[in-house]
């Protein structure tokens, strides 16, 4: 008698696998813009930017999907069968870093992903005054956006500012640069420029800092033990002539009587 295998063998293979084998065995891939791996595509603010989805070596026609991101972009009947095209217009400044992915409908592990490099200067001008009055401290901000990412100057009247040892300090994230002056003196008077440069360009803001005098400020302990003294005292006073007081009020009574 033969025997036989005792190889279990599935009755159904996953639906994944199936699509996955049939993609393979017909050599079906995606592409976008002619490139079929996921690419960086670098453009400015403005222009549009047209992206083309096509499926290559299909036997069949083929649903295609776009996605921004996670969420899943609406196309119209004709946009959707082997070739689908995009538009993202006007490109601007919150477009950098997204991803547009093109993917299979029957397969969404066949699939092609661009992120967009949106590239622009640092946007900063105007000015700001800023009254302080001495011994306080001061924080002067920019913000400035810029792709590539930029750096930032201080100048103090149109010279490189010196930073004094403990007195000033610069902090810089990619879109955030200060300049913090401790307890300010008369001597930090003066214009402060921040200047934000890149490969693109620059930005610049004026600070007009005005450090005024000092004002003289009364202790609060004196103030409350000035008023406790004066309260105390009015109270003794009372309570020392609180019989002529009473005689008084006494003597008033029986003459209306």
């Amino acid at each position: 008698m033969t025997q036989r295998s005792s190889l279990a063998v599935p009755c159904a293979a996953p639906v994944l696998a199936v699509c996955l084998l049939a993609c393979v065995a017909t050599g079906l891939e995606l592409s976008v813009n002619n490139h079929t791996a996921d690419f960086s595509l670098s453009t400015s603010p403005g222009p549009p930017v047209s992206l083309s989805c096509l499926a290559q070596n299909s036997s069949q026609a083929e649903e295609l999907l776009w996605y921004r991101g996670a969420g899943k972009v609406d196309l119209k009947d004709g946009n959707k069968v082997n070739v689908s095209n995009i538009c993202v217009s006007p490109v601007m400044e919150s477009d950098n870093g997204v991803t547009f992915t093109c993917k299979l409908a029957r397969d969404k592990s066949v699939q092609v992903s661009v992120i967009l490099d949106v590239q622009f200067p640092p946007q900063l001008t105007g000015e700001e005054s800023l009254h302080i009055e001495e011994e306080k401290d001061v924080t002067l901000t920019c913000n400035a956006k810029s792709n590539p990412q930029a750096q930032a100057a201080w100048y103090k009247n149109n010279i490189t500012l010196t930073l004094q040892q403990n007195r000033y300090q610069l902090y810089q994230t990619s879109e955030v640069f200060q300049l913090s002056i401790t307890k300010v003196q008369k001597s930090d008077n003066g214009t402060y420029t921040c200047v934000v440069k890149s490969s693109l360009g620059e930005g610049r803001k004026d600070f007009h800092l005005i450090v005024e005098d000092k004002k003289p400020v009364f202790p609060k302990e004196a103030v409350i033990a000035a008023v406790v003294v004066v309260t105390v005292t009015i109270l003794f006073g009372i309570l020392a002539r609180k019989d002529k007081i009473f005689k008084c009020f006494k003597k008033s009574s029986e003459t209306a009587l």
